[in-house]
């Protein structure tokens, strides 16, 4: 049975852009620890078949975890093993076509980056388990993309869409409180979390932002 997102705070991102092949799985870990309702393996500049491997390196943390793992962008890679999502970008594969792939027990997430975009992604209704909005702030994960600000937190989040929405994008610990003040109820947090000596614990203080 595919797990809600109403109630999750904290997506986590595994990304090879800030993790070492070495620190993999124990970056991993360390995300479920902290508290994670989400994680997404994102390997941008990998080959499929070196995603593969990346998949195959953390995939017994998930045979212990009920927590979803998302694949970013590799809608083959994301089908060859059960139960795994998809996150799509605006230049992806396109949501409706991912949801006929993926079938209605997996979970499906959109990227957007307007308030056009996010009407849209409200308007596919149960196509999407979830989307995301950003970049909120300006970030290095995606420096080709202008930072939408938080006002577009403020209109998104004042639709009261039934999609879960999350905010990406240069969030951190210093100004996820302005993020929350804004409406969000969800965030995403990369670099941050993932550069921190204690990830579990950069996890665990963004979470209580969000959870108070």
């Amino acid at each position: 049975m595919k797990i809600s997102l109403h109630r999750a705070r904290f997506y986590g991102i595994l990304d090879t852009a800030y993790v070492s092949r070495a620190d993999w799985t124990a970056k991993c870990a360390a995300l479920i620890e902290g508290g994670a309702d989400i994680i997404q393996l994102r390997a941008k500049k990998e080959s499929h078949a070196e995603r593969v491997e990346l998949l195959e390196d953390v995939l017994p943390i998930f045979e212990k975890s009920p927590l979803p793992l998302i694949i970013n962008d590799d809608i083959e890679l994301a089908l060859k093993y059960p139960g795994l999502g998809l996150h799509v970008g605006q230049d992806d594969l396109p949501a409706k076509e991912a949801r006929d792939r993926l079938g209605p027990e997996r979970i499906l997430g959109l990227s957007t980056h307007s308030l056009e975009q996010a009407h849209e992604a409200i308007e596919l209704g149960a196509t999407l388990d979830y989307f995301a909005i950003g970049p909120i702030f300006a970030t290095a994960t995606k420096p080709d993309y202008k930072p939408v600000s938080l006002e577009l937190v403020r209109q998104v989040t004042a639709l009261q869409t039934e999609t879960p929405l999350f905010c990406i994008g240069g969030i951190n610990r210093r100004n996820a409180h302005d993020v929350k003040a804004s409406g969000a109820l969800r965030v995403v947090a990369v670099s941050d979390v993932l550069c921190a000596a204690d990830t579990a614990e950069a996890v665990r203080d963004l979470r209580q932002v969000f959870e108070s």
